[in-house]
């Protein structure tokens, strides 16, 4: 009973009601579940959301640009701008005139802006329709960054909260920089400086008032008030810009009546995004791509590739091969044509042509292209033999020979009797060639052509000396540059930095040289290949005022046409022939004068650096060790042939493993010795006119594609005697014996090399 007036006062004090039934109860519980679940809600939130480290992204996901050396845009894949503009490159009108159009609160906000919402949603009442969106800049690069455009309630709480975060991050002007780099502004026009040039064919700070209004009106709907569509509504959205200008102050009501009564004028261009420079190195680059990143980082884009393209010498190479092209192509029937130009000490692509035109055919020359390299294999030969201990000086006897049913053949059908190595290398011949590839073994050539650089297969066969085993024309320049470097090699290679999304670097290249060939060889071979072009077959390729070394090369029927040249700072490499594989009425003189075309203006004001001298010959010890190749049979005579034979076989037959005499007949090998020793670009310019001015009288008028170009062999006879007095260059396909009168197939046939 005492308990009672106890309970009574408690029922008192709370109103006579349980603690549940009390509204301030439930009310704070709702308060206080009210935060839970807010909090929780954030959380989950910031759970879907980017990586702190990824809201510096610059650009869009799926995106891809390549930039030459200097910086400059080669190619732009995905929803990327052309131009990325500084903050200060932009002029203050038109960014203030976004700020008055998408987010006039922009500088007080923290990402999300509430009071915007309000009013935007008063406007668009008192308008009836859409005036006025409540997402503030910061979220709409948020969007254009990292969310997909679905309209739903998740997304557009993801969408506040990520700018939120960014806010955090990022200065203002930093989200404004990106968001005018950014915004789509319609026509494929991505970002301010594409819009300018877009619409009005303008850079930004070229634009007048009235069309960075137009612009700025863009972004809420690009293709609703684009001027070249709609320019009704864009003139109104235009106008709809400039009051808010002037009600924020911006501009004055004169400017903004001047800028009102200014007719909409356009000068519609296509977005430069879509143009692509240098399209076969770009091409290459993409399918370098794979070997420095991973699948997923190329999945999800938003990559920039900082290329070795020199953009001068580009354009150099492209004019060099097509006036080849135009001109030499015409009369000596080939197509197509290719270069490509590389830096040997640090292994940088600096040019690169990969054919005649890549808006038809997308096939590159350089690095795809399998074919023949003819007589400049011989560079690898004569390498090997030097690093052997041999001399330069060291004789062969230019002699018939068949080794293991294999006869090479020279050109002319004729013999020279004793000669040294380098006279040999000079005047191309093919059969002293064979010969210093039996002494030193088929092992430590195959080696060292490939720790130079050649990446493609090569076959121990005698035909290997003349070139019979297929290269690139990629491989073959870097290799040849290992002369360059006295003997160093670096991987050839077009991308020096890869950088992602927030412009971190994923990926820089670092290449280093490998010892390929040591240096008293080197030197003594640059020494050798130079006495080519001094003196030999590759005299077009001379440069007035620097030393140039190389070797020319041409395949069977002068189906491929090589000039690969250098100078210590740069190493060329050029192509030339058809895609079909047809035979040319070319030579290789061609190539070496393509090479000079571009040589000589690539090499306008880079200093003028010397080879290395030639090293003391007496007491060389070899680095190489040769393996002497010991036939099964030596023939010191040649095979008889059928008088109405074409005479000659192909190397890439391998006719030493052939047991057939009657195939060992029609087969041809390599040769280029006709060039003359003193065939410079204006000695070739004055035979080309005395050509003209005697075909009318020549036996070959019947065939004008067909004409000959005067050239001097180092070891003809006569010094009257003219091209189209020989079988064909650098087919191998002379017999043993020189005729006193060539045949007429002789005459008709086109000289090469």
């Amino acid at each position: 009973m005492k308990i009672l007036p106890s309970r009574m006062k408690t029922n008192q004090a709370t109103g006579g009601k349980p603690l549940y039934r009390r509204l301030w109860f439930w009310a704070g519980l709702g308060v206080g579940g009210g935060i839970v679940a807010f909090i929780y809600g954030v959380s989950l939130i910031d759970r879907t959301l980017p990586d702190k480290a990824e809201l510096n992204a610059v650009l869009r996901e799926q995106t891809l640009t390549i930039k030459a050396a200097d910086g400059t845009i080669l190619q732009q894949q995905g929803e990327a701008s052309r131009e990325q503009l500084k903050l200060e490159q932009i002029p203050d009108n038109l960014k203030k005139a976004f700020i008055a159009s998408e987010d006039r609160r922009f500088k007080q906000h923290n990402g999300f802006d509430p009071q915007g919402i309000v009013r935007a949603s008063l406007n668009n009442l008192r308008s009836q329709g859409v005036v006025e969106g409540g997402s503030t800049i910061t979220q709409q690069l948020t969007r254009i960054l990292f969310l997909k455009q679905e309209q739903t309630i998740w997304r557009k709480l993801k969408e506040v909260r990520l700018a939120q975060k960014m806010e955090q991050e990022l200065t203002k002007d930093q989200i404004l920089e990106r968001y005018l780099n950014l915004v789509y502004l319609g026509n494929g026009a991505y970002g301010v400086a594409d819009a300018a040039s877009v619409y009005f064919s303008k850079s930004p700070d070229q634009l007048s008032l009235a069309e960075m209004a137009t612009i700025a009106g863009l972004a809420p709907a690009p293709s609703l008030y684009a001027p070249n569509k709609n320019p009704e509504a864009a003139k109104r959205r235009r106008d709809l810009v400039l009051l808010r200008m002037q009600e924020d102050k911006i501009i004055t009501v004169e400017q903004r009546q001047a800028a009102v009564q200014e007719p909409l004028t356009l000068k519609s261009s296509l977005p430069k995004r879509v143009q692509v420079e240098s399209p076969y190195f770009t091409s290459y680059i993409q399918k370098e791509l794979p070997k420095y990143v991973s699948p997923k980082v190329l999945a999800s884009g938003g990559l920039v590739v900082e290329t070795t393209l020199n953009p001068t010498w580009q354009k150099v190479a492209e004019e060099a091969v097509a006036k080849t092209l135009r001109n030499q192509g015409r009369w000596e029937n080939f197509k197509q044509g290719a270069m490509v130009a590389i830096d040997p000490r640090s292994g940088e692509i600096e040019a690169m042509v990969g054919g005649k035109d890549f808006g038809k055919n997308q096939f590159n020359r350089v690095t795809q292209a399998q074919r023949q390299p003819g007589s400049t294999f011989k560079g690898f030969v004569y390498a090997t033999a030097i690093a052997s201990g041999k001399s330069p000086y060291d004789t062969y006897e230019d002699a018939p020979i068949v080794v293991d049913g294999y006869e090479p053949k020279n050109f002319g059908k004729n013999f020279h009797g004793s000669m040294n190595m380098r006279d040999a290398l000079t005047r191309s011949i093919n059969i002293i060639a064979v010969k210093v590839l039996i002494d030193v073994g088929f092992t430590p050539t195959i080696k060292l052509a490939h720790d130079m650089g050649i990446k493609s297969e090569l076959k121990p066969t005698y035909s290997l000396a003349l070139g019979s085993n297929e290269v690139n024309l990629l491989e073959l320049t870097s290799a040849y540059g290992s002369f360059a470097t006295q003997g160093l090699h670096t991987e050839p290679h077009g991308i020096t930095r890869i950088l992602n999304r927030q412009g971190k670097v994923i990926w820089s290249a670092n290449f280093p040289s490998k010892r390929a060939l040591d240096v008293d060889s080197a030197a003594i071979m640059t020494w050798m290949l130079r006495n080519v072009v001094e003196a030999g077959t590759g005299g077009a390729a001379q440069l007035d005022n620097r030393p140039v070394a190389g070797k020319t090369g041409t395949s069977d029927e002068a189906r491929d046409l090589w000039f690969i040249g250098y100078i210590p700072q740069m190493v060329t490499g050029v192509w030339l022939g058809n895609d079909d594989n047809h035979p040319t009425d070319g030579s290789s003189s061609s190539a070496a004068y393509t090479w000079h075309e571009f040589m000589e203006k690539a090499a306008e004001g880079m200093p003028v650096e010397k080879f290395p001298k030639r090293p003391k010959l007496e007491g060389r010890k070899g680095t190489i060790k040769a393996q002497s190749i010991k036939p099964k049979q030596v023939l010191n005579r040649s095979i008889s042939e059928d008088d109405d034979s074409e005479g000659e076989s192909s190397t890439n037959s391998n006719s030493e493993d052939s047991g057939s005499s009657r195939r060992r007949r029609n087969r041809k090998s390599y040769s280029e010795e006709e060039q003359s020793r003193d065939y410079t670009p204006r000695r070739r310019r004055r035979d080309r006119s005395q050509e003209s001015s005697s075909s009318n009288s020549s036996s070959e008028s019947s065939t004008p594609r067909r004409r000959s170009r005067k050239v001097e062999s180092d070891s003809s006879p006569s010094p009257r005697r003219t091209r189209r007095s020989f079988s064909p260059a650098n087919s191998s396909g002379s017999s043993g014996s020189s005729p006193s009168q060539p045949s007429w197939r002789d005459r008709l046939r086109p000289s090469h090399e």
